[in-house]
């Protein structure tokens, strides 16, 4: 093959396939032949215009598959061989400026915040830089991950949302045993972040969610360790949290909304004296309803913003995919190829009447 196939987003809604020459591989570099790539809540934030495109490029960024080539510096950076399955980390890394070099590659300064996996324009070469192709440009810089053999392509695909809920859920507020946990949003994140607290030794864990669209969710939720679920719009979850736990409320709180302003508000109501508010979702507007500030100094707490994830949760999710102990694999689950993208990323953010939508998206290639 000296070509490969590719879903490029040129405008909102505008998700057309294109055909892109397959890279000269060098020392420094390689090329993956997807299997898989995953549907992120950003992914039809895009789609949809929600978040702007400025300019054509390819989408996906939960991206598993097998390396087709590479070099031989490449291999022994990345640590591991031609064939082998891996994921891609969404962001790259120099390795050499500050930033990398203490750990923090979300911040490289060679590939500064919004460059990533995904979202790289179509017009830097190869263009193939998104999951939603038949092959991904690995550049020298890319992070990969070994999959375990005990995992197919699809729920590999899983380690972004399941460390992300182990980054937002348990890393960056230190939740700690004994716990008492709030999760906003039962999407796939939300439900990683029920299981990840309940890992870390939660003595309790809450999950929200609002209204019909969410209601299988949250049933979904109490098999991913929630104590208790929600529903703001019949509920008020302070109140409901308070019943259930004797008058206590959230240690930490965790909000993996997206485009939901007014649950920053119940997230501050939630939270205890002295307790931690991570903030990972998108408000989607400038205005955020609901909220006083005085709470927030009344009740000394901790807001803490969430962007995105790194391997030291990615290769624990791996573990806990591996383990089996909480069912990921049943998730409520639509799998499709390049053509069928676009009314799956559609159906996700909503935009079709009367179609639910799966817990987690999965594009196949081929």
């Amino acid at each position: 093959m000296t070509d490969a196939r590719a879903l490029v987003l040129s405008a909102p809604r505008q998700l057309e396939q294109r055909s892109f020459a397959l890279p000269e591989i060098g020392d420094n570099d390689g090329l993956l032949r997807v299997e898989a790539c995953g549907l992120c809540g950003t992914d039809h934030e895009q789609f949809t215009g929600a978040i702007p495109v400025f300019a054509p490029y390819v989408p996906g960024h939960e991206i598993v598959g097998v390396v087709e080539a590479a070099g031989d510096a490449a291999l022994d950076r990345w640590g591991v061989s031609v064939g082998q399955r891996v994921a891609v980390e969404v962001f790259m890394s120099c390795r050499a400026c500050a930033a990398c070099r203490a750990g923090d590659y979300r911040r490289c300064e060679a590939h500064p915040f919004p460059e990533f996996y995904g979202n790289v324009p179509v017009e830097r070469a190869p263009g193939l830089w998104g999951g939603y192709a038949d092959y991904v440009y690995l550049h020298a810089d890319a992070v990969l991950l070994p999959v375990p053999d005990t995992l197919d392509p699809v729920l590999a695909t899983v380690f972004n949302p399941l460390g992300a809920g182990i980054q937002w859920g348990v890393n960056v507020p230190g939740t700690k045993p004994g716990d008492v946990v709030a999760v906003l949003g039962p999407g796939i994140r939300g439900l990683s972040a029920a299981a990840a607290a309940k890992d870390a030794g939660a003595s309790f864990v809450m999950v929200t969610g609002a209204g019909p669209r969410d209601t299988k969710r949250l049933e979904m939720a109490r098999r991913f360790g929630a104590d208790l679920v929600v529903d703001v719009t019949e509920q008020d979850p302070a109140r409901a949290l308070r019943a259930a736990t004797d008058g206590r409320l959230a240690d930490v709180v965790v909000d993996v909304t997206a485009k939901a302003p007014t649950a920053f508000g119940q997230a501050i109501k939630l939270a205890t004296r002295r307790g931690t508010v991570v903030v990972a979702g998108t408000r989607g507007a400038g205005d955020v309803p609901g909220v006083n500030p005085d709470e927030i100094v009344y009740k000394e707490l901790r807001i803490l913003g969430a962007l995105g994830v790194d391997k030291r949760a990615y290769a624990p999710a791996f573990d806990v995919l591996s383990s089996r102990r909480w069912p990921f694999e049943e998730l409520p689950r639509a799998v499709v190829g390049l053509d069928d993208a676009a009314q799956l990323l559609a159906v996700m953010a909503g935009d079709v009447a009367n179609a639910v939508a799966p817990v987690h998206g999965v594009v196949i290639p081929n």
